[in-house]
C-alpha cells in the first residue's frame, strides 16, 4: 500500500497555512473550520458532503470552504487522495480582501466545488512557493491574483453565505462556545435554550448541518490547535479544552485535522525559514 505523507508549512510573511496530503485513504467526518479553506485535488476521487449537498470531486477540482461550512469526505474510487490546500484565517482574509477589492469586508464563496483552469494556474505555483519557503514577491503576487479571481467569480458578502438560524440554536452555540472547557450535558443545553432534546437535535442538525456534540468537538479542536501552535503539549491542550483524556483528544484531532496533535505542534516549533514538517504512516 502506498505510504501516506502529510506535509504542512506556515508562511509567516503571508500568514497562511499550506499543506500537502499524498496517498491518503483516511476519511474525514462531517466538521467545520473557523477559517477559509482553498483546496485542490491532484489525484483520486472522493465523495464530498458540504452543507447537506453531495459532490464527487476528482483531479482538477478546487474546493472552497467558508468559515463554518460543514463538510466531510470519503474516498470513492478504491484508490488514494493527493491533495494540496491553504488555510486562511478570517483576519488574514479580511486584509487580503481589502487589498484586492478596496473594501474591508469578508468574502463568502457561493460555490464549494469549482473547476477553473485560470484559478488552478495561480493556485499551484503559489502552493509550490509556500511549501518550498520562497521569499520572492511572486508568492504574494500569486496569492492576490488567486483571491482576485475567486472573489470576482465566486464571491458574495460573507453574511449572505451564513444560513439563517433560529434564535434557540444560536443560544445553544454560544453556550457551548462559553463552556467547552468543562463537561457539558445535553440537558444543560436544552434548559439553556428552552427546547426538548429531540427538538434541539432536529433543529440544530437542520440549521448547522451537524449535531450539537459534533459542533462542540469542532470548538474544542479549534481551541486546541491554537494552544498547540503556542507550544503547549498535547496532554495539557487536551486538558484545557475539555477532552476527557489524551487518547480521546488525539483520535479526534487526527480525524478532523489529518495530523496527530504532537506532529501539528512540532510544525510550529520549527524554524519557519526551514519550512514545515512531514510524516508518513
Amino acid at each position: 500500500m502506498r505510504k501516506e505523507v502529510k506535509t504542512v508549512v506556515y508562511d509567516d510573511e503571508l500568514r497562511i497555512e499550506a499543506y500537502r496530503f499524498e496517498g491518503i485513504v483516511q476519511p474525514f467526518p462531517n466538521h467545520f473550520h473557523e477559517y477559509y479553506v482553498i483546496g485542490f485535488v491532484e489525484a483520486g476521487e472522493r465523495c464530498l458532503s458540504c452543507k447537506n449537498k453531495e459532490y464527487l470531486i476528482s483531479r482538477g477540482d478546487t474546493v472552497l470552504f467558508n468559515p463554518g461550512d460543514n463538510h466531510g469526505c470519503v474516498q470513492s474510487d478504491g484508490g488514494t487522495l493527493d491533495y494540496r490546500g491553504f488555510n486562511i484565517s478570517k483576519e488574514t482574509m479580511l486584509n487580503l480582501a481589502e487589498e484586492v477589492t478596496g473594501r474591508r469586508e469578508l468574502p463568502g464563496f457561493s460555490k464549494n466545488v469549482i473547476s477553473d483552469e485560470e484559478v488552478t494556474c495561480c493556485l499551484r505555483p503559489l502552493h509550490d512557493m509556500v511549501m518550498s519557503g520562497s521569499v520572492e514577491f511572486g508568492k504574494e503576487e500569486n496569492l492576490l491574483l488567486l483571491l482576485s479571481l475567486l472573489i470576482q467569480r465566486y464571491s458574495r458578502p460573507f453574511e449572505e453565505c451564513i444560513p439563517e438560524c433560529r434564535e434557540e440554536i444560536e443560544r445553544a452555540c454560544v453556550f457551548m462556545e462559553e463552556n467547552y472547557t468543562r463537561r457539558i450535558y445535553l440537558d444543560q443545553i436544552c434548559r439553556c435554550v428552552g427546547l426538548s432534546k429531540s427538538t434541539l437535535l432536529r433543529a440544530f442538525a437542520k440549521s448547522k448541518g451537524i449535531t450539537p456534540y459534533r459542533y462542540l468537538e469542532n470548538i474544542r479542536i479549534g481551541a486546541a490547535k491554537k494552544l498547540l501552535e503556542q507550544g503547549l503539549g498535547p496532554a495539557e491542550a487536551a486538558l484545557q479544552t475539555g477532552f476527557s483524556d489524551q487518547s480521546h483528544f488525539s483520535n479526534y484531532f487526527n480525524s478532523f485535522i489529518g495530523l496527530p496533535p504532537g506532529v501539528y505542534r512540532e510544525i510550529f516549533l520549527e524554524n519557519q525559514e526551514q519550512g514545515g514538517g512531514s510524516y508518513g504512516k
